[in-house]
């Protein structure tokens, strides 16, 4: 496998970030949901005004992972009251692992999550969280190998469909 970079992003990525993001939530969500849904929440989701706003916040992190100079997948990471729900000081979230489907397998999600938790230490986070949807049984796995364990559930709106997500996580410190 090429060297994979793991790159901090900037204002000034906004449109990588766009498009990276839009190509993997569609790759990994569109055969289970209905165009008009994907179309809606990628339109809000990825909106250059959401992903101004995201970018700017100091609460928020993302991160490319990168083959030369080509976006092959990102991470997100969330902290204090960016967090989606538990909002607590010593926590960071994992909010997005979003890999290219034609990367799959190549363990590049595992060098992004790898990062998470190193930034994760840095940040002195006790334990670190996320949200996955149900019924994405490869994501589940993933997390489950790296020592995360499900406590609570939550919805997730896309479009006009709810979602369960299980909500994961794992202990850094006792």
């Amino acid at each position: 496998m090429e060297n994979i970079n793991i790159a901090k992003m900037t204002i000034k990525d906004i449109d990588q970030l766009k498009e990276i993001g839009i190509k993997t939530f569609y790759e990994t969500f569109s055969t289970s949901n209905t165009e008009e849904n994907m179309q809606n929440y990628l339109t809000e989701g990825f909106s250059n005004d959401k992903l101004r706003y995201e970018l700017n916040d100091e609460n928020m992190e993302f991160y490319f992972a990168k083959i030369e100079e080509n976006v092959i997948g990102y991470l997100k990471l969330n902290f204090g009251a960016s967090q989606t729900e538990l909002q607590d000081d010593k926590a960071l979230e994992i909010e997005r692992i979003y890999v290219l489907k034609e990367f799959h397998g190549k363990k590049i999600g595992q060098i992004l999550y790898d990062k998470a938790i190193e930034v994760a230490k840095q940040k002195n986070a006790d334990f670190v969280w996320l949200g996955v949807w149900e019924k994405n049984p490869r994501a589940i796995n993933f997390y489950k190998k790296n020592g995360f364990v499900e406590f609570d559930k939550h919805i997730f709106k896309l479009g006009e469909d709810e979602q369960t997500d299980i909500m994961m996580k794992l202990k850094l410190k006792n």
